[in-house]
C-alpha cells in the first residue's frame, strides 16, 4: 500500500505552527489570495517580491510589507491604513485613490510613483510633504533625488 502524506498549503489564514501567529507569505499565496478576493489586512508580506502585481481595491490595512519589492505594483483605491511600507521599493507603483492613512513609507523608493488623490494623513514619507501634497492634487510622478537602494 502507498503511503498518503497529506501536503497541504498554506492559505493566508494558516499560522506558522510553532508561533502560532501568522507567518510571512509567498508570492505564489499572495496571488492565490488576490485572485480569490481575499482579505490582506494584517498579513505579512516582509522582504516578499511582489513586483508588478495589481492589488487594487485590496484591504491591505495594517499589513507588513518592509523591504518588500512592489515596483510596478498597482494599489489604485486600497486600503494601506497603518500598513508598514518601511524601505520597500515602490518604484513606478501606483497608488492613486489609496488609503494611507498611518502608514510608514520611511525609507522607501517612491521615485517614480503616482499618488493622485490618495489620503495621507499621518502618513510617513521620505520626501518633503509639499511634494507629497502636489503629488496628490497633480498625479505627477514623485522624484526622489537619490533613490534607497532596496534589496
Amino acid at each position: 500500500m502507498r503511503n498518503r502524506t497529506s501536503s497541504r498549503r498554506r492559505s493566508s489564514l494558516d499560522y506558522d505552527e510553532c508561533s502560532g501567529v501568522p507567518g510571512t507569505l509567498t508570492r505564489k499565496q499572495v496571488q492565490d489570495a488576490l485572485r480569490r478576493g481575499n482579505s490582506l489586512a494584517g498579513a505579512d508580506l516582509r522582504r516578499v517580491n511582489l513586483s508588478g502585481l495589481c492589488f487594487d481595491n485590496v484591504d491591505l490595512g495594517g499589513c507588513k510589507m518592509a523591504e518588500a519589492d512592489l515596483s510596478r505594483a498597482s494599489f489604485r483605491k486600497a486600503n494601506l491604513s497603518g500598513a508598514s511600507l518601511w524601505r520597500a521599493n515602490l518604484k513606478d507603483a501606483i497608488l492613486d485613490g489609496a488609503t494611507l492613512d498611518d502608514a510608514d513609507l520611511d525609507f522607501s523608493n517612491l521615485d517614480g510613483c503616482t499618488i493622485r488623490g490618495a489620503r495621507i494623513r499621518k502618513t510617513i514619507f521620505p520626501v518633503e510633504m509639499d511634494e507629497i501634497r502636489q503629488a496628490v492634487s497633480s498625479g505627477h510622478r514623485l522624484r526622489m533625488l537619490a533613490p534607497i537602494d532596496v534589496e
